[in-house]
C-alpha cells in the first residue's frame, strides 16, 4: 500500500511539474488588423474562429502601441520584446543608416545568405539589427536550448523578429512561391520544407481564383465593390469580384498570392506542418510557434479598411483561424498550449474617404514633402542640407553645415518654422527636444519611445490627426493616433482564465506577462509592466 502511494504521489508530483508551462506558446500576429475589425464584422464570423478566443479566453479591448512610428518591423519587435524602438532599435521597416549613408532594411545582414528558392536579397536576412532578447530567446535560454523556436509570416520581418536571436528556424515567403530561410539558422532547408515547397500549394489558391466567400448582401459592413477609395490589385481591371489570379499571376508571378486572403491559408498550412514535422509540443519541454499573417496588411493598404476586399480577407481569416485551432486541439491538446492573438499596428481611415463626407483632411504626397524641403533648403541656404526624409524623420548633412560654418541648432529651427507652415503639420520636435521629454507631452512620449538618437533623424513630423502621407486610394499607418495604435489582444488557452477588459493597455506589456506564466525571465530592454489581470486566478 505504501509503495502504491508513494507512486501516485511521484506522478502526481511529475504532472504538476510539467503543467508549470504549456506544451507549446502560439504567437499570432495579424498585420494591419484593427480592433474595430472584431466588432464590425462579429455578426459574420463563425462561433470556431475569433468568436472562440474571445467567448473561451480573455480579452483586452483597449490595447495600445505607445510609440510612434507604428509599422510592422517595430511592432513585431516591440510585441516580443516587450521594449519600444528606442530600445530594441528597430525603428522603422527601414530607415537611413547615419555611418553608412544608405538605406538599411530592418533584417539585413550581409553576411548570411539564401537557403531556398529564392534571390540573394530575399534570403540576406537575420535579427542582427535588433538590440534586446525577446521572449522566444528567454525561452530558448530558459530550456537550455531544449525548446523549439520558429518564425512564419509571407514577410521577413514577420517571421526573423518575433523568432529572435536564438530560434532554431524562420521562414518566410519568396516571390518564387517556396518559404526560403538563411544561413543564419543552418546550412539546408528541413528535408520536409523542401517537399512543402516542391507541392507548390500556392497554385492551388491562384488557380482557385478570389471570389466572394459569401453572398454580397452580408459585406453590408463595407462600401460597394467598386469605389473611389480603392486600389487596384489588376491594374487593368477595377477592382471588383471575381478576381482571375490565374491571369494575374501569369503576368507577375506568386508574388500575387501575398495580395489575397490565400497568403493567410499558404501560411496556415505551413504553421500546421511546422508542428507535425517539427514535433512542437510534444514533450514536457516548452516549444513557441511565432505566427505573422502578412496578407491582412496588404490587401488593407490597398483596397482600404471600407473595403469588401478587406472584409472578405477577415471573413476568410476566421475560417483559417478556427481550422488551426481545431488542428492544435488534435495534435498538442487543448490544455496544453497557450495562445495569444494581437496585431503588429492598426490602419488609418482613407483620407478621402472622410474628406467626402466633409472631414476637412486629405492625403499628402512624400514626393511633395521631400521637394518642399528641398526648395526651402536651397533658397534659404544655396545647397540642399537634407540627406533624406523617411518615417517623418529629417537627416541633415552635418558635413555641408559644418564646412559652410552654419549653426545646426538654427538650421534646425528654420526648418521646424518652414514646416510649421506645411497644412499637414502639427508638430515639429529636435533631436533636442525629444531626448529631454519630461513627459508631459501626450505626442512628444510616443516619439520619444520610438527615438534612438544614433538611427534617427535631426526633426522628427508629427502630422495632423486625419492626414496621411500616402496616395489616395486604400490605407496606411504610421501615426500615434488611435486608429493607429488600437490593436486586439486576445489570450486562451493554457492557464488563460476567461474574462475581458477595458482599461487601456500597451502592447510593451505582452512579453513580460509571457514570462510572467512560464515563469522565465523577463526580456532584456522590457519596462516589465504585466497585464495583472489575465495573471490573477482568483
Amino acid at each position: 500500500m505504501k509503495k502504491f502511494v508513494l507512486f501516485f504521489s511521484l506522478l502526481l508530483t511529475m504532472n504538476l511539474q510539467a503543467q508549470q508551462r504549456p506544451k507549446l506558446v502560439v504567437g499570432i500576429v495579424v498585420d494591419q488588423m484593427k480592433m474595430e475589425y472584431l466588432y464590425r464584422f462579429s455578426d459574420d464570423f463563425s462561433p470556431n474562429g475569433f468568436n472562440r478566443l474571445i467567448s473561451n479566453g480573455y480579452t483586452f479591448h483597449n490595447m495600445h502601441y505607445n510609440y510612434m512610428p507604428t509599422y510592422t518591423a517595430p511592432g513585431h519587435a516591440s510585441i516580443y520584446t516587450g521594449a519600444t524602438p528606442s530600445t530594441h532599435g528597430i525603428i522603422g521597416n527601414d530607415w537611413y543608416n547615419k555611418s553608412t549613408g544608405k538605406d538599411l532594411y530592418c533584417t539585413d545582414d550581409l553576411s548570411v545568405t539564401t537557403l531556398g528558392d529564392g534571390t540573394d536579397k530575399e534570403g540576406a536576412m537575420s535579427p542582427k539589427n535588433l538590440l534586446s532578447t525577446t521572449i522566444t530567446d528567454e525561452l530558448r535560454m530558459a530550456t537550455n536550448f531544449k525548446g523549439k523556436v520558429i518564425g512564419l509570416s509571407i514577410k521577413d520581418r514577420g517571421a526573423i523578429l518575433p523568432a529572435g536571436h536564438f530560434a532554431n528556424w524562420a521562414f518566410w515567403y519568396s516571390k518564387t512561391g517556396a518559404f526560403i530561410s538563411s544561413t543564419f539558422y543552418g546550412t539546408s532547408l528541413p528535408d520536409w520544407l523542401t517537399d512543402f515547397n516542391n507541392e507548390k500549394r500556392y497554385l492551388n489558391y491562384i488557380n482557385k481564383g478570389w471570389s466572394l466567400l459569401k453572398p454580397l448582401s452580408a459585406y453590408n459592413e463595407s462600401l460597394a465593390d467598386d469605389n473611389a477609395y480603392e486600389g487596384k490589385l489588376d491594374k487593368a481591371n477595377p477592382p471588383v469580384f471575381p478576381y482571375d489570379l490565374n491571369k494575374m499571376y501569369k503576368e507577375k508571378g506568386a508574388d500575387v498570392l501575398r495580395t489575397t486572403p490565400f497568403g493567410n491559408d499558404l501560411l496556415a498550412d505551413l504553421a500546421m506542418k511546422t508542428i507535425e514535422k517539427e514535433q512542437l509540443g510534444k514533450d514536457d519541454t516548452t516549444d513557441f510557434l511565432a505566427v505573422s499573417f502578412s496578407s491582412t496588411d496588404y490587401i488593407g493598404h490597398t483596397f482600404g479598411p471600407r473595403s469588401i476586399e478587406l472584409q472578405d480577407t477577415y471573413l476568410r481569416l476566421d475560417e483559417t483561424i478556427a481550422q488551426f485551432l481545431n488542428y492544435l486541439d488534435k495534435t498538442v491538446g487543448k490544455d496544453n498550449y497557450l495562445l495569444f492573438l494581437t496585431a503588429d499596428h492598426a490602419g488609418a481611415e482613407n483620407p478621402n474617404y472622410l474628406k467626402d463626407n466633409k472631414y476637412n483632411v486629405k492625403n499628402i504626397s512624400t514626393k511633395d514633402i521631400v521637394g518642399a524641403l528641398n526648395k526651402h533648403s536651397i533658397d534659404t541656404y544655396g545647397v540642399n542640407l537634407v540627406l533624406d526624409y523617411s518615417n517623418f524623420n529629417i537627416y541633415f548633412d552635418k558635413n555641408i553645415i559644418k564646412d559652410k560654418s552654419l549653426d545646426l541648432s538654427k538650421v534646425k529651427q528654420s526648418f521646424k518654422d518652414f514646416l510649421m507652415t506645411q497644412e499637414q503639420v502639427k508638430r515639429v520636435y529636435t533631436e533636442d527636444e525629444i531626448l529631454s521629454s519630461a513627459g508631459n507631452d501626450y505626442y512628444l512620449n510616443f516619439i520619444a519611445k520610438g527615438y534612438d538618437p544614433k538611427q534617427n533623424g535631426e526633426l522628427v513630423v508629427l502630422d495632423k490627426t486625419g492626414y496621411l502621407e500616402y496616395q489616395a486610394t486604400g490605407t496606411t499607418h504610421g501615426s500615434p493616433n488611435s486608429y493607429d495604435t488600437h490593436v486586439p489582444l486576445l489570450f486562451y488557452g493554457w492557464n488563460v482564465p476567461k474574462g475581458e477588459e477595458y482599461s487601456k493597455k500597451h502592447i510593451t506589456q505582452i512579453a513580460p506577462t509571457l514570462s510572467q506564466m512560464l515563469k522565465i525571465p523577463f526580456p532584456n530592454g522590457t519596462e516589465s509592466e504585466v497585464l495583472e489581470s489575465i495573471l490573477d486566478k482568483e
